[in-house]
């Protein structure tokens, strides 16, 4: 059985934003802008992407 996977990207800069919203974005692995990665469909992760959804987009992959 295979893990749903996520694919996360970083298109808007952390400049200005929240400490604690900056931190979920290392957390979910994003460095610079245009970043991406692909992550295990989790509720810890769900919830990490609910947090600063507006930096970033979300598509399966």
């Amino acid at each position: 059985m295979t893990q749903k996977q996520l694919k996360v990207t970083l298109v808007r800069s952390v400049i200005g934003t929240r400490e604690s919203h900056r931190a979920t974005v290392r957390g979910l692995g994003l460095h610079r802008l245009n970043s991406s990665r692909v992550l295990i469909d989790t509720p810890e992760v769900r919830g990490m992407i609910r947090k600063v959804d507006y930096l970033i987009t979300v598509s399966e992959v």
